[in-house]
């Protein structure tokens, strides 16, 4: 998988012919937008739905230029748009059983209010960057390095045992870890910067 910039793929989604920048939008932005519908108290088809209506929504935002960079993070608009797809869903959904929804009543008992779709957007925003940056650094560095990075920082086992178990000197362990947690910041500084 080569990285490609969440500048670039802005910059080529403003061709409507461009379907491969499309793809590429919905491929990096889909996850966080799905899980959060989900958590929004929609079924798997209806959370999918509304990702779409996100995704297509933030295109035609962006193409007219009412995405603007200055004003906030990209993950912050996508946040609005997403919430107001997912209201909108469950106003559609109107009786159906929504996931997790009440025995008696079919729908969720309490709507999330704002500021707790925005903690749940948050968190599920952090899953996907987190797990793209770690797929990204694993194919970018050696599998033993990636093993000592995951060793140390993701299973918590101490520099010394991971230096034993993988048969390298501790500071190839320490090393490892710094130049992947590097990388991770700048991948993760690219993912969710303020682009234009």
């Amino acid at each position: 998988m080569t990285w490609i910039t969440t500048a670039t793929v802005l910059q080529q989604l403003r061709d409507f012919e461009n379907h491969d920048a499309w793809e590429s939008f919905a491929e990096r932005f889909r996850r966080p937008v799905v899980s959060f519908a989900k958590s929004m108290g929609l079924k798997q088809a209806d959370a999918e739905d509304a990702a779409q209506e996100t995704l297509l929504a933030f295109a035609e935002a962006y193409r007219r230029g009412q995405y603007d960079p200055a004003k906030g993070r990209l993950s912050r608009f996508l946040f609005g748009i997403a919430y107001r797809q997912s209201l909108k869903a469950r106003r559609v959904a109107g009786a159906g059983v929504l996931a997790g929804a009440n025995a008696e009543s079919g729908v969720l008992s309490q709507v999330p209010d704002e500021q707790t779709a925005t903690g749940i957007w948050d968190t599920e925003w952090e899953r996907t960057l987190l797990d793209r940056c770690l797929s990204q650094v694993q194919l970018e560095f050696e599998p033993q390095t990636y093993q000592a990075f995951d060793l140390v920082v993701r299973n918590e086992q101490s520099a010394d045992d991971v230096a034993k178990q993988l048969g390298v000197p501790i500071k190839s362990v320490y090393n490892a870890k710094h130049r992947i947690l590097k990388r991770i910041r700048e991948l993760r500084a690219d993912f969710d910067t303020n682009v234009g």
